[in-house]
């Protein structure tokens, strides 16, 4: 059985369409896949209509922003309640704050680059949780870098003059919380030093002992170093471990089943979540 548990459609920073993520897993070879679009469910109901079409399992969730001491935390929530009204209100006040952000960076951008807010408007969907990513885009369609990649390594990466930061709540809040909603919790990419700066152990004992449930061990941005510490971590925590590709569609180089999930853990994930997997 092959499960990836961690991909993005149109409704966060994906290029495809929920239901178009759903079909590629099938393409892919999948049995299983998680839709976890950032701060938002507004994909899922379209991805279970594929669901069912395709026969590849769906598990329902989120990538839910948080941060600590200032670093960037990314939290996968499965299978919890979409309507949860702590966990909706966190998640959509994050999303307010990271479409405000975005707006003030175009504001920043424009006075150096042919940039406007309806060009990154022009990016997106009705619904989309707007971000640095469809900045990015914006930037590519005017010719003013050559990809998405490009734009977070230069004008979009924090210390420019452009970036700015945005809301999010704590993460040992956020693994409380997404518990609250029925959720399960597993850290996504917590070794990722290539993106920035990454939380210390210590943080990850505190979410551990708040309710996390699991580590995202086996992400391609995470060298073998990092997995081998990450995996010793979920072992000493009482973790489970789980691998996925992130996927975005076009927007990244991230291949849907790259790194999988063992069947063994989904099993676990189901226990935990207060809904079911779609088959």
């Amino acid at each position: 059985m092959r499960i990836d548990l961690h991909t993005h459609s149109t409704a966060s920073d994906g290029t495809d369409a929920p239901g178009e993520v759903v079909e590629a897993a099938a393409a892919a070879g999948l049995d299983v896949v998680a839709l976890t679009d950032h701060d938002t469910t507004a994909g899922w109901a379209q991805a279970v209509d594929a669901a069912l079409r395709t026969g590849v399992a769906l598990v329902r969730g989120a990538e839910v922003s948080a941060r600590s001491g200032g670093i960037s935390v990314h939290v996968l929530s499965y299978l919890h309640d979409p309507a949860h009204p702590a966990l909706l209100a966190e998640t959509e006040r994050t999303r307010d704050a990271r479409r405000d952000r975005a707006r003030h960076m175009v504001d920043l951008l424009g006075q150096d680059y042919a940039i406007t807010w309806e060009d990154v408007l022009a990016q997106t969907v009705e619904g989309t949780t707007i971000g640095r990513p469809h900045i990015a885009d914006a930037l590519v369609a005017a010719g003013l870098v050559t990809d998405r990649s490009t734009a977070f390594e230069t004008v979009l990466a924090p210390g420019t003059p452009y970036y700015v930061p945005h809301y999010a709540p704590g993460a040992v809040a956020t693994v409380r919380g997404i518990r609250a909603a029925g959720g399960v919790p597993v850290f996504a990419h917590p070794g990722a030093d290539g993106r920035g700066r990454v939380v210390q152990d210590a943080v990850i004992e505190e979410m551990a002992a708040a309710g996390l449930a699991g580590l995202e061990v086996h992400h391609r941005d995470h060298d073998e170093r990092q997995r081998t510490r990450l995996g010793d971590m979920a072992r000493t925590l009482g973790l489970f471990v789980t691998g996925s590709s992130d996927y975005h569609g076009a927007g990244k180089p991230n291949r849907l089943g790259e790194n999988t999930t063992a069947p063994t853990v989904l099993e676990q994930i189901e226990e935990l979540g207060q809904l079911d997997v779609i088959r």
